[in-house]
């Protein structure tokens, strides 16, 4: 069968499934997770989203100590002896509602070793029992991608685990964990049982059909069915309404424009060229309007969920191709006209070659505009204040403010890490409609995104991904999607959507957060255009943001210089509170003896500088040579230190130096007998006097 007429088999199943009644049932929605068009309105019947975690409950209030705390683990509502049984008590809800996403992740002897039960309408047999990982992400109830692990390619133990298959229930649902391995030790809950549920609320008169092993069974089709669309992704229903292409100068737009009622976009496609791509998918920016209504202002390349490089992925509202081709499935109605802009603010030419298809729509009352907003947070110190200790440096950030009525429908983080460490162990904190304590309050940021354990490796997922992890653990880009369909989030007055910046380290980063969302004509967001931000300069190195220049004290600290090569082990910042300046230090690890680390610095004057610098020394510390230029730079420096850590100055000597780019490098000599094997180097910093 060919794949379009696969697609229309699958969706008229899935449409015949939602006509049955007029009761929230499975298969509504299962029909509802895959209609583009259910977002588009105001939910019918109304819900309130809400959500369940293993967070920290020292976490009480902003204003009071512990709001950043971080043991997300293992935080039960309570235990319970059922038929002599130890259960402990994830989810507890009150119908009408359905559970609609389900992540967990696990960690020690034991964490995923146990058995799940989720009990509906009180009744004391439970509908779901069996092992935690097959309902997850195995292929107990349903298969992938509505049960789901990631990345498939991390290490199963360090994988996310999802479930999408909606739960509905009419009184109550309960689900519990026996785990044998659960113990209270050192006064903390172990081993590491991490779970984030979202869940449903509907009004009391709403009418749910409850989950039942009856009705799985009988919608074993239905279920696969709804797999196999939301895998097979979105599939244009024709043509092309328009295309265009054009070489924008600095400054110029493309438009593409439709009038008429009935209609929406259904399809938006661009496809870039320029010298300089990455910068080009920064600074080119769509934006839309709706009916004179500017709604859409966001990056080209955020918009599509790739960031500012071409990273294929397909999820079930945005997909990028190895060429660089760029889709939109996103549903966006409007009453009588639409305009969609791209607009170069960069400095340099770029091609573009855009599309766009439009269906009919229904023009409704509840009917909403799309919206995209986007900020990014540039040279973000990830420690605010530099100086403070332990939680104290740690802060929320924001991706978007709403006021008016709605459905929040995902967001995205393209960031651009520039230490050897995680910068996402912070929590999702969103609040609804003013409440003093957020709704969603999670358990790190890979475990928001759907993965866990900091892991880089690449996913991509109908409603989550991760196109590039590669700044995960060490400098580099990574970028982390999470679209909404059951779990959109309802809003009737206000959203304000956080995430902590909770970075293990003390570094600076760039931080771009765009979110999207579905909103009634005249909402207000506090994200508006930011065209002097776009046209900042994408980083690409850990070095344009850490350039490698002596400050006005003549001190370049040993971070920031540019590693150029690395012949043998690994070379880059450190972080840790050994007496180094910044808490940092530029760390050589594990170099063969004979190797030659090359390093750059810049010099925006010339002159003739006497050099000295801070080296460290450890007991696994080797002998070192260093040069400047290729001359050698003062004597040889023995490393080792006996008991720990420690630092020492040493004169490299005068050098007439010329203004501009120069080298420094590091020849490994050797090792001290008494050195632990390693051959470590470390530089605090250099100091340059005239």
């Amino acid at each position: 069968m060919k794949r379009l007429d696969a697609f229309c088999a699958i969706a008229v199943l899935l449409l015949l499934s939602s006509c049955n009644n007029n009761k929230v049932t499975l298969e509504s929605l299962l029909h509802e997770m895959t209609d583009r068009e259910v977002l588009t309105r105001l939910p019918d019947p109304s819900y309130t989203l809400k959500q369940f975690s293993s967070y920290d409950r020292r976490s009480t209030s902003p204003d009071e100590p512990g709001w950043f705390a971080n043991n997300d683990y293992t935080r039960f509502i309570r235990e319970e002896n059922n038929n002599g049984r130890r259960e402990f008590v994830l989810f507890d809800a009150e119908g009408p509602g359905a559970v609609v996403r389900w992540w967990m992740t696990f960690a020690g002897d034991g964490a995923a070793d146990g058995t799940v039960r989720i009990y509906i309408d009180g009744k004391p047999e439970p509908v779901v029992e069996g092992d935690v990982l097959e309902l997850l992400s195995g292929e107990m109830i349903a298969s992938g991608p509505l049960a789901a692990s990631v990345s498939p390619e991390t290490e199963y133990e360090r994988r996310g685990h999802n479930l999408y298959l909606p739960l509905p229930y009419q009184q109550q649902c309960k689900i519990t964990y026996e785990c044998d391995a659960v113990r209270f030790e050192d006064n903390r809950w172990l081993p590491s049982i991490y779970y984030n549920i979202c869940y449903r609320s509907y009004k009391n008169d709403v009418q749910v059909e409850s989950i039942s092993k009856e009705i799985i069974g009988h919608n074993r089709e239905l279920i696969s069915a709804t797999a196999k669309l939301l895998s097979a992704g979105f599939t244009k229903r024709g043509e092309r309404s328009l295309s265009e292409s054009k070489t924008l100068a600095s400054g110029d737009s493309l438009s593409l424009e439709f009038e008429g009622a009935g209609r929406a976009v259904s399809w938006l496609s661009a496809k870039f060229e320029s010298s300089n791509i990455q910068q080009a998918l920064r600074s080119t920016v769509l934006s839309i309007s709706f009916d004179g209504e500017q709604t859409v202002w966001i990056p080209a390349g955020d918009f599509f969920g790739t960031g500012y490089q071409i990273y294929p992925s397909q999820t079930w509202y945005t997909a990028v191709t190895d060429d660089g081709l760029m889709e939109s499935f996103w549903l966006m109605p409007f009453k009588e006209h639409v305009k969609i802009t791209f607009t170069n603010f960069s400095k340099q030419e770029v091609s573009i070659d855009a599309g766009v298809e439009l269906q009919n729509y229904n023009w409704q009352e509840t009917s909403m505009y799309f919206g995209a907003g986007w900020h990014e947070h540039y040279m973000l110190n990830t420690a605010n204040p530099p100086k403070a200790e332990g939680d104290d440096w740690h802060f929320d950030v924001n991706f978007v403010d709403l006021k008016g009525q709605g459905v929040y429908a995902g967001d995205a983080l393209i960031l651009f890490n520039t230490a050897y460490g995680w910068w996402g162990e912070g929590d999702e904190k969103i609040y609804v409609d003013g409440e003093s304590f957020p709704s969603f309050i999670g358990t790190g940021t890979e475990d928001y995104y759907g993965y866990a354990w900091c892991r880089p490796e690449n996913f991509t997922h109908p409603f989550i991904a991760q196109p590039t992890g590669a700044g995960n653990l060490e400098p580099g880009m990574t970028v982390n999607i999470r679209y909404r369909t059951l779990d959109a989030i309802p809003f009737n007055n206000e959203i304000s959507s956080n995430i902590e910046m909770w970075h293990w380290l003390k570094t600076t980063v760039n931080f771009a957060m765009a979110s999207y969302w579905y909103a009634l004509p005249g909402f207000e967001s506090n994200r508006q255009p930011e065209i002097e931000a776009v046209q900042k300069p994408v980083a690409l190195e850990r070095s344009e943001i850490y350039p490698p220049v002596i400050d006005e004290n003549g001190i370049l600290e040993g971070e920031y210089l540019e590693v150029v090569d690395t012949p043998s082990g690994t070379a880059g910042p450190q972080s840790g509170n050994y007496g180094w300046s910044s808490n940092n230090q530029l760390w050589w690890r594990h170099g063969n003896v004979g190797d030659e680390l090359l390093l750059r610095f810049i010099l925006e004057e010339g002159g003739r500088f006497t050099i000295s610098a801070q080296l460290t020394k450890a007991p696994d510390y080797g002998i070192i040579q260093l040069y400047i230029d290729g001359k050698p730079a003062g004597s040889r420096f023995n490393g080792f230190n006996q008991q720990n850590v420690t630092t020492g100055k040493v004169n490299l000597g005068a050098h007439s130096l010329s203004m501009g780019e120069h080298t420094l490098s590091i020849k490994i000599m050797g090792a001290d007998e008494k050195a632990k094997p390693g051959n470590m180097v470390g530089i605090d910093w250099l100091q340059f006097k005239e």
